[in-house]
């Protein structure tokens, strides 16, 4: 239905910026090494551009990181993510720093699904083809739930810009419990009656849609930074680019229409901007906003991330399994070898308990799906993602900005910008892309939006 996100810019040695006048591109300042960052670098550099990458943190990857937990004795994710076969920008990332192989790619679009309150076990199992004759199969669709409720879901179609999901799906019965609740918390992180319907809309379109090729899951085989964030910058440094770590901008001093100068941190100081020189800002919506006055969306939504570590493996190496959970307070169980690792999304309240507390809280829900003792409580790490995504309203989403700004050598990278998408990896990449071509002297006014959509569950 859409094209693929092309490859990035194609820069030429020598750029026209005035009748006869041609200067050589200059040096592209990123800041923010996050998937949107790393992206937009990666991005620039294949396209020949000197680049320079700074982060405030230690770090790379932002919030898709992984790192060695002591506690666990195990290398954990910040948060889990579920990407899919629909995810073209994730894919052109891949190849792009070499690591094609990074995800698990599941051959068969099939989500598993466990009612805790119930005990019912189903699965989601689209056919391949776009024509969905899979809703015709009570084996293949959401238990409990008839044809005529999964046809309703179409409503989403019509969704208009200020609908939320409950404006066009009933928030009633079996197929809201079972499916739209959980679908919709996972890649929208907040609830059907406040998130926007059109950004729903546009996930299903792109994979379910599309019919299961386009739906097969993808998850990390080892974890975030293995699968995504250490191969580009591996691929950076090929590219002599390497990570300035520390560097936390304060201000961006601006002149004739441009950004003349980066000031950050005491250490580093100010960095000025030669004439050809561009500024990509990968940084969250409100550190962005004051850095330049900008409108942007107000108000973020935390999300849970629960790591047990069990006793045996559940899962083969290189494959992890995904169990999709309602009627709990868990949402998602990932199961990565010894690792037990769950995600619940829309977590504003339950982000507020003792971290002790969640974890019980989970675990009841984990031992159960994994039909394992309550007692003793396996080793266990919180981790509580405060700022996850941006509230993705429909109020806020008309918030969202668009890649170019007013600064002629600067653009704006990040899942919360105007991608077209919910905020999820796929959006971040993408992002990231359209924000390197939008530096480019050749760029049309407008670069467009991502073409395919990741459901984020975390």
């Amino acid at each position: 239905m859409t094209a693929t996100p092309p490859p990035g810019p194609a820069l030429p040695p020598d750029t026209v910026t005035a009748p006869g006048t041609v200067t050589t591109p200059g040096t592209v300042h990123v800041v923010g090494a996050g998937l949107a960052g790393l992206a937009a670098a990666v991005a620039l550099a294949d396209a020949g551009r000197p680049v320079r990458l700074y982060d405030a943190a230690p770090r790379a990857g932002g919030r898709c990181r992984s790192f060695d937990d002591s506690a666990l004795g195990a290398r954990i994710d910040n948060g889990n993510h579920l990407m899919m076969a629909a995810n073209t920008a994730v894919a052109d990332f891949l190849d792009r720093v070499g690591a094609p192989d990074g995800l698990y790619k599941a051959p068969h679009a099939r989500f598993d699904f466990l009612d805790l309150a119930s005990g019912t076990r189903w699965s989601v199992h689209p056919n391949r083809g776009a024509l969905a004759w899979w809703l015709l199969v009570p084996g293949r669709r959401v238990a409990g739930a008839g044809l005529w409720a999964h046809l309703r879901a179409a409503g989403l179609l019509l969704a208009g810009a200020r609908d939320r999901v409950v404006d066009r799906v009933p928030a009633q019965g079996a197929l809201y419990d079972r499916f739209i609740l959980p679908l919709t918390e996972a890649v929208m992180n907040c609830g059907p009656d406040r998130a926007s319907a059109r950004l729903l809309r546009r996930v299903m379109v792109e994979t379910f849609a599309r019919g299961g090729d386009a739906c097969r899951p993808w998850i990390a085989r080892e974890g975030l930074s293995e699968a995504l964030v250490d191969p580009a910058l591996a691929h950076l440094d090929r590219h002599g680019v390497s990570l300035e770590t520390g560097a936390r901008l304060s201000a961006v001093e601006r002149r004739d229409g441009r950004a003349s100068a980066l000031v950050f941190g005491r250490d580093r100081g100010r960095v000025a901007l030669d004439a050809g020189d561009a500024v990509v800002l990968a940084l969250p919506p409100d550190q962005t906003g004051k850095l330049l006055d900008l409108d942007v969306p107000q108000g973020a939504v935390p999300i849970v991330n629960v790591h047990f570590r069990l006793d045996v493996p559940l899962a083969p190496p290189g494959e992890p399994r995904l169990l999709g959970l309602v009627g709990g307070t868990a949402h998602w169980l990932f199961l990565r070898d010894r690792l037990a690792s769950v995600t619940v999304s829309n977590a504003t309240d339950l982000a507020q308990r003792p971290n002790d507390e969640i974890a019980q809280t989970c675990w009841a829900d984990v031992s159960r799906a994994l039909d394992r003792p309550a007692e003793p409580m396996p080793p266990v790490r919180v981790i509580i993602e405060k700022r996850a995504t941006f509230l993705q309203t429909p109020e806020n989403v008309a918030r969202r900005p668009h890649s170019r700004t007013e600064l002629a050598n600067l653009a704006l990278a990040g899942d919360w910008t105007d991608t077209g998408l919910p905020a999820t990896i796929e959006g971040a990449i993408r992002s990231g892309f359209t924000a390197a071509e939008a530096l480019s002297p050749a760029a049309p006014a407008d670069t467009g939006t991502a073409p395919a959509q990741a459901i984020r569950a975390a």
